[in-house]
């Protein structure tokens, strides 16, 4: 929440984990907007919602009502409000299942219990292909959809960026790294690049600036043994599925809603 110009008037912004809501959700926002916010609301490039025009003495009675609609999760543009494009899940131009890839990486940042403000600062980003649907290239962190073949099978795999910005007016692409993740090892490579940043910064020093001053290659090398090849077998059978799928990954592409 923050206050308006206008006196006695806050801006919330809703947190919508992954973009996603279902019909219950949307109609409770309904109701908010008609009673509290004269019916308007705004998505954000976060895929999140802003409620404008929120007067004091209503702030908690809306906070209230979020809760109620499972929306009232704190933390919006902060590391766990992790952002994706449908990747598989409804574009045929996707490769891989950034939605999914969304879940784990947020599941993996909560269990990490971040409290630091400047980690907190942090904003990850995932496309399931390389087009930029997901915004992965101007985040921090960014990731998009690619793959690794092995032998006569292919690995659902991701690129990461590194250093990317757009608040403030300083708009820049990230710098492409040359590792090629597994997707299911991309949760354990984001907690490494984490805590790099956590133990190696200088006192106040934000991590796009971390990254200039240690360099992408030490980045990569925090991850080396992650991007090995991985053999098929019983025990690596895991990597060969993508996130939140149930049968062996193959690369399908066709005619998507970025296509139209």
């Amino acid at each position: 929440m923050q206050p308006q110009k206008q006196e006695g008037f806050n801006t919330i912004e809703v947190k919508v984990t992954r973009g996603d809501l279902t019909p219950e959700q949307f109609r409770g926002l309904a109701a908010i907007m008609r009673e509290f916010t004269g019916g308007y609301a705004r998505s954000t490039v976060q895929q999140n919602f802003v409620l404008r025009w929120v007067r004091d003495e209503s702030v908690y009675d809306v906070w209230e009502r979020l809760g109620e609609l499972g929306l009232g999760d704190a933390g919006p543009r902060e590391i766990t409000d992790v952002v994706s494009c449908p990747g598989t899940d409804s574009c045929k131009l996707g490769i891989t299942s950034s939605m999914g890839l969304n879940e784990a990486v947020s599941e993996r940042l909560e269990a990490m219990q971040l409290s630091d403000e400047l980690i907190r600062r942090i904003h990850i980003k995932m496309s399931g292909c390389p087009n930029g649907c997901g915004q992965h290239h101007i985040a921090n962190i960014g990731f998009y959809g690619a793959s690794i073949k092995v032998g006569e099978r292919t690995v659902p795999a991701y690129i990461a960026h590194l250093g990317g910005s757009y608040e403030g007016g300083d708009v820049g692409f990230g710098t492409r790294l040359k590792s090629r993740l597994p997707a299911k090892r991309v949760p354990d490579a984001v907690e490494r690049w984490v805590r790099f940043y956590e133990g190696g910064r200088t006192d106040g020093e934000e991590f796009n600036a971390f990254v200039e001053r240690v360099g992408t290659a030490a980045f990569e090398e925090q991850v080396k043994d992650l991007a090995m090849p991985i053999e098929f077998s019983l025990e690596n059978l895991n990597h060969f599925i993508d996130w939140s799928r149930s049968d062996p990954y193959k690369v399908e592409r066709g005619e998507g809603e970025c296509a139209v």
